[in-house]
């Protein structure tokens, strides 16, 4: 349990600042770059409220939607579907394809994995606590 607290505050706090990017920041690199990289950590972050096991593929399928998405700017589907015209989808989706955005996803993913990574080491070297 107090693994999904943890998780899911970490995940509020990077949709805060989602949010906060979205509407406040102007500058190209921290629009595009490092909120494609916070995206994917917080993606990783809410999957692990819901599935606190340890899923060690869990940044790869990340990683594997986030590029899945930018796929669907690539093709244009919100247009082909007719719904392009929907500006909280347009703003969710996304409507322009760039090979950097994948970049920033393997990043963001490449990071949380090397976290988990430490962490599970950590946790693994740690001696048994006694209860008292």
């Amino acid at each position: 349990m107090k693994t999904r607290l943890i998780y899911a505050v970490i995940a509020l706090a990077l949709l805060g600042v989602e949010v906060c990017i979205a509407l406040f920041v102007t500058q190209s690199f921290v629009r595009g770059s490092l909120g494609d990289v916070l995206v994917v950590i917080l993606i990783h972050c809410a999957l692990r409220v819901i599935f606190p096991g340890k899923p060690r593929l869990l940044p790869l399928y990340v990683f594997a939607f986030a590029c899945l998405v930018e796929f669907t700017q690539y093709i244009h589907l919100l247009d082909l579907l007719g719904l392009g015209h929907v500006g909280w989808l347009r703003i969710i989706i996304g409507g322009t394809f760039d090979w950097a955005d994948i970049a920033c996803y393997g990043v963001g993913c490449m990071i949380v994995g090397l976290i988990e990574i430490a962490v599970g080491a950590a946790a693994h070297s740690r001696p048994p606590q006694k209860h008292k």
